[in-house]
């Protein structure tokens, strides 16, 4: 008569079981092995979470300031000397049927910009004086920070406007009476600070001033007719309907300048802002490097823990051969024990991920973005290292015999 019959198999759940016995039989080695999963995972999280947060906020800011702003610059001759836009190209382009806003500035050449006649002359900061229409912050979408901006009695007077970056490189962070710079061998009372411009990033760096106080005190001045006039303009700034962007953008130049169309440089700003966007994360793959690199070396370290871990447990390995279990059972705990490690630390490493993307994207008003392959791809890159690391020292335990193994015992 036989007696009963022995099961030989083991379910995943008893798999897991025993294969949880060696870590928490060793909770600082097994930490320690995991932490360098969890470092590798957590960067390449956080790398990617963070690169969708900043591109998804410049999304939205582009969204905000709009996409149907124009901009039409002087460009060169085609002897590559600096060509000039005629006087009447702004009137021109507001006849264009689907344009709804037109700004304009001209750069003054030649003008240097200190806090005071007392700085060194070398010290230039960057600095451009531009002379601008009055409706130009509604355009390019900015807004006075500090002050006032510019009226029709201050553009015939040497009152000037700062840009944002400006007032930062010349060390003026409030306006108060009587603040003045030294603009071409001239005072200028400083009335007011912008905030900064997105679509517009020259106007940051730029003096603003009226285009009568450009002519009178710093001969930004054209001849017509034998005659001084205002300007002329070197950047055009150009709101057309959304639907009709591109229809406004092909007009564009020959309508600025129709004698020399090739002279004009026509750009869609927002497009450049979006490039940007799509272009942010190309930075971020040194990044994802060091992340892979942390992840190698988890591994390495798992595969250390795991090989470490079979010379330590011959004699359980001998005694569960001796009492029936496989090759193959011996083979899946240790195997299962790797995985086991690595997804623990893959699970911590895109908590602590998502934790820094929501701490820092928060601090930067972002939306908090997190790529499905980002966790997804951090866990199941985890769980693939685990079974590579693992599969060595387990194929390793598997081959012990009985006999060899409780020579230990």
């Amino acid at each position: 008569m036989s007696g009963p019959r022995v099961r030989t198999r083991l379910t995943l759940g008893d798999q897991a079981r025993v294969a949880s016995i060696g870590l928490r039989s060793r909770p600082l080695r097994a930490t320690l092995s995991a932490l360098g999963i969890a470092i590798g995972v957590a960067a390449i999280v956080a790398v990617l979470g963070l690169s969708s947060s900043s591109q998804a906020g410049l999304l939205a800011e582009i969204d905000r300031l709009g996409t149907n702003m124009l901009t039409a610059e002087a460009g060169r001759t085609l002897s590559g000397q600096d060509a000039l836009l005629p006087l009447e190209a702004p009137a021109r382009v507001s006849r264009i049927e689907s344009v709804q806003q037109v700004a304009h500035t001209g750069t003054v050449g030649g003008v240097k910009v200190y806090r005071s006649p007392l700085i060194p002359p070398v010290n230039t900061n960057a600095l451009q004086v531009k002379a601008v229409s009055l409706n130009l912050l509604p355009v390019v979408a900015t807004s006075i920070a500090q002050g006032t901006w510019l009226n029709p009695a201050t553009t015939t007077q040497p009152v000037a406007v700062l840009g944002a970056l400006a007032a930062q490189r010349l060390g003026i962070d409030r306006v108060y009476t009587g603040l003045r710079i030294w603009a071409g061998g001239q005072w200028f009372y400083v009335s007011g600070i912008l905030g900064p411009a997105m679509l517009a990033p020259e106007i940051d760096a730029s003096v603003l001033i009226g285009y009568t106080a450009a002519q009178r005190y710093l001969d930004h001045t054209s001849i017509v007719r034998g005659d001084p006039a205002e300007g002329p303009a070197t950047t055009i700034y150009v709101r057309a309907e959304t639907s009709q962007v591109r229809a406004v953008q092909s007009l564009l130049a020959r309508t600025v300048n129709p004698a020399a169309p090739n002279e004009v440089d026509v750009s869609q700003p927002s497009v450049a802002l979006t490039v940007r966007a799509a272009t942010a994360g190309a930075f971020n793959n040194l990044f994802l490097g060091l992340g892979v690199v942390a992840l190698v070396v988890g591994a390495v370290g798992v595969a250390n823990i795991m090989i470490i871990s079979v010379l330590e447990r011959r004699s359980e390995i001998g005694l569960r051969r001796a009492l029936g279990a496989t090759r193959g059972q011996i083979r899946s705990q240790f195997l299962v024990e790797s995985i086991m490690l690595a997804a623990v630390g893959g699970m911590f490493g895109v908590a602590a991920g998502v934790l820094a993307t929501v701490i820092y994207a928060r601090t930067k008003q972002w939306a908090v973005v997190i790529p499905v392959e980002a966790w997804a791809g951090g866990i199941g890159a985890a769980i693939l290292i685990g079974a590579v690391a693992g599969l060595l020292p387990a194929v390793r335990a598997a081959r012990l015999s009985p006999t060899e193994a409780l020579r230990t015992v």
